[in-house]
């Protein structure tokens, strides 16, 4: 589904990527770690095509498509989510009108027509009870007074109302509690199928203990430097990642 060859890449004068390949296939879900300012949030960034970074080496290809030229909303039509660490906020712009745009976004570049305002109520009861979202959000602008845990679990609702095939979940675990660290998992975990595909990524063990990934991968100093199974993100809970560094 996705392959990164050699991706290098910077923001400003800064190189912060300096050659990552990875290989994600069909209903594969990986887990990206390590230190802070590794490099995992610009990765995820590229990816989703933010131009704050500049790619200035390697390849990212996506269903076979070249992914790094498209453009942002392309890219997300093409079936590519990320859910942000850090959600902002939207004055003015309420969350069922935000959510209906971007549904009908999605149609159009399908060729399809405008979702009937019927068939989106009952589509956003489904995917709102599988986060466990309440109502009275739905009338609220975009993430306006929305706690933390509701921020991430609205994450969560927008990409189960857009249903995208790659998934990249940014730190989704930051600030929150278990309770909502439950829901927002177990919610995602509904939303997987055979041909879902995704990044996790995370700091912790804690998070990868819902959403179980196939592949773990260490980024240190804008590398993979280790790869490995679920085992390795327990490694790196018992030992940290100096013991990565000094193995790698």
């Amino acid at each position: 589904m996705l392959e990164i060859k050699n991706l290098h890449a910077k923001a400003g004068d800064k190189e912060i990527l300096k050659g990552v390949s990875l290989t994600i296939r069909d209903g594969e879900m990986h887990a990206l770690m390590g230190t802070n300012g590794a490099g995992k949030s610009t990765l995820s960034n590229v990816i989703v095509g933010n131009p704050a970074y500049e790619v200035t080496e390697g390849t990212i290809t996506f269903n076979g498509e070249d992914l790094l030229a498209m453009t942002p909303d392309e890219r997300a039509n093409a079936g590519i989510f990320m859910s942000f660490q850090m959600p902002v906020e939207i004055p003015g712009v309420s969350m069922t009108n935000f959510i209906k745009a971007a549904v009908n976004a999605k149609r159009k570049s399908k060729g399809e027509e405008p979702i009937k305002a019927a068939d989106f109520i009952k589509m956003m009861k489904e995917k709102r009870q599988m986060v466990e979202m309440d109502q009275k959000l739905m009338s609220r602008s975009v993430n306006e007074g929305f706690s933390g845990g509701e921020k991430k679990r609205n994450e969560i609702f927008q990409m189960a109302m857009l249903e995208p095939t790659f998934c990249i979940l940014d730190e989704t675990d930051s600030g929150l509690d278990v309770d909502a660290l439950r829901i927002v998992a177990t919610g995602f975990n509904k939303l997987r199928t055979p041909e879902t595909s995704g990044i996790i990524i995370t700091h912790y063990q804690r998070l990868l203990d819902y959403i179980k990934p196939d592949v773990v991968h260490v980024l240190i100093d804008g590398r993979i430097v280790k790869t490995g199974g679920p085992e390795l993100a327990q490694k790196i809970e018992e030992e940290g990642f100096e013991f990565i560094i000094q193995n790698a």
